[in-house]
């Protein structure tokens, strides 16, 4: 695998509020990763987004697709890059990659550390109401990477993985986990051991905790 686009920003305003934003981003050939993030980048609101635990974010390519057929009218809008990714690739989805996978991009060493949980920015991003919700419930989050080895990332820099857990927890499981749809149920058991995986950001782990206490 290979990156075929890399993006950042910094904030402007954005929105109904005029709240500062980096959803649009904007193409570049390189990024310079420090541990909080690409150099290129910053974020509007630094108490929700950013920081070593959501450094950078990965969109699987192929969820645009599903979210063109969704969203029809607004398709033209949905192209790569316009979710706030930094990096995208292909064949990476959340079904195949999991909390605590390493890879090597470059210079750089990443590690998955949890989804992204969708926020109405995108709805806003895309003129469109519930494109959050529909993210949420068909697992198309994405995924975000801590920062393990700082150093320049460019595009066509091949993505190797270096690390993989010996029982992981993909990243769609995971979030399904961690607010489950109607019908869904995963055991105390499954709940317990993805919740204790070191990798996992701590929000998460939260998260997942407070499911357990649901199971009880």
């Amino acid at each position: 695998m290979k990156i075929s686009a890399l993006f950042a920003a910094k904030p402007i305003p954005f929105g109904p509020r005029k709240s500062p934003s980096s959803i649009i981003k904007h193409s570049f050939e390189a990024l310079s990763i420090e541990l909080e993030g690409a150099r290129e980048d910053e974020q509007g609101n630094k108490k929700l987004h950013g920081g070593p635990q959501m450094a950078l974010h990965q969109f699987a390519q192929c969820s645009y697709q599903k979210l063109q057929q969704a969203f029809p009218d607004a398709a033209d809008k949905m192209h790569i890059g316009s979710i706030g990714e930094n990096i995208s690739a292909p064949n990476m989805d959340e079904s195949n990659v999991y909390i605590g996978d390493i890879y090597r991009i470059g210079e750089v060493l990443l590690q998955v550390s949890s989804p992204r949980a969708p926020c109405s920015k995108i709805n806003q991003r895309y003129g469109k109401k519930k494109v959050d919700t529909f993210i949420l419930e068909n697992g198309l989050t994405g995924w975000y990477f801590r920062v393990l080895q700082a150093g320049k990332i460019a595009v066509n820099d091949t993505i190797a993985l270096e690390a993989r857990n010996e029982n992981p927890v993909s990243v769609r499981t995971l979030m399904q986990m961690s607010k489950p749809l109607e019908g869904m149920h995963f055991s105390k058991e499954a709940l317990l051991a993805a919740k204790e995986q070191a990798e996992l950001a701590p929000e998460w782990q939260d998260k997942l905790a407070r499911q357990l206490r649901k199971a009880q």
